[in-house]
């Protein structure tokens, strides 16, 4: 018999930050953390600053009764990397995530911090998070790409999420836009994420302006001031991503295609120019930001610990 569970914690680690969070059964957010992860300094460090994490939201929380009905009982992970749903392992992960290939992260927070636990890819669960209160709620049919540090993607049929054979199902920012273009840190030439990641972006920026750019703040402010160079380099950007948008739309034919992620927080400026670009393409299906910012990684996470206690 399922317990009746009242709340779990989902947590979303990325190359860049982890976000976590006291999630509700209704999906209301009750408390949540976000952190640095000083991913450079290796798996360890990763896994301390998760376990800091946790710590912090069920002391904040004045949640004392792990393992009880009453308090938290279940932990769902989202993080980047392939990863064994089954076992909890992160199969293949690159360098946004030194050292991170391997991570049995499911059973690591149950001798840790003695909870039970799913994991699964960040952009799975940003996914699900977004078909549970999102931009999906109602669909059955959706694909979805985050833009952040690198570049992931999910998608789903029937409301179920396909993962593949390999657990790399949707890993479209590994898949090749500009053949012999530029070095990946997967080791092939020309992947999506070189392109179209926000990392991707900052870069370019740089090269079409001859400044060095640190943040997507600092793009958004050159734009708002009228720098055309800064512009143009936007221009471009959109219509390579539209290109990849229009090939997850011929391939799978969804409802709907969710961008998320970092760059798309700050869709208000490019939004327009990617549209115009999806239209000189034809793209049928519809595509639009997703509502859940960067809460849909653990909100999702926090929909598998959900589910799994559940099963």
């Amino acid at each position: 018999m399922a317990v009746a569970l009242s709340k779990v914690i989902g947590i979303d680690i990325g190359g860049t930050s982890i976000k976590a969070a006291i999630v509700a059964r209704d999906g209301s957010v009750m408390d949540e953390i976000r952190m640095d992860t000083d991913a450079s300094r290796g798996r360890e460090r990763v896994l301390s600053r998760v376990t800091e994490s946790v710590c912090r939201l069920m002391r904040s929380h004045g949640d004392t009764s792990v393992g009880t009905p009453a308090g938290i009982v279940a932990l769902g992970i989202a993080t980047a990397g392939r990863v064994n749903v089954e076992s909890g392992e992160v199969v293949y992960a690159t360098d946004n995530l030194p050292g991170w290939q391997g991570a049995s992260l499911v059973s690591w927070a149950r001798e840790k911090l003695a909870l039970r636990a799913v994991a699964d890819n960040d952009a799975n669960a940003a996914l699900l998070g977004e078909a549970w209160l999102g931009a999906g709620k109602g669909k059955q049919r959706l694909a979805m790409l985050t833009l952040g540090t690198g570049v992931g993607g999910a998608y789903m049929e029937n409301g179920l999420l396909c993962r593949g054979a390999h657990w790399s199902g949707g890993d479209w920012g590994h898949s090749i836009l500009f053949p012999g273009g530029h070095s990946c840190n997967c080791g092939k030439k020309g992947c999506a994420e070189q392109y179209v990641s926000g990392s991707a972006l900052l870069r370019r920026g740089s090269e079409y302006t001859g400044t060095l750019y640190r943040s997507g703040s600092e793009i958004v402010k050159e734009v708002a001031q009228g720098n055309l160079r800064i512009i143009q380099a936007l221009d471009d950007y959109t219509a390579d991503l539209a290109v990849l948008l229009a090939n997850i739309s011929v391939t799978l034919d969804p409802e709907l295609i969710i961008v998320g992620g970092g760059v798309a927080d700050a869709g208000e400026v490019w939004w327009p120019l990617l549209e115009k670009h999806i239209a000189l393409l034809g793209v049928q299906t519809e595509v639009s930001r997703a509502m859940l910012g960067n809460r849909a990684g653990f909100i999702g996470a926090a929909r598998l610990a959900f589910e799994m206690t559940e099963s």
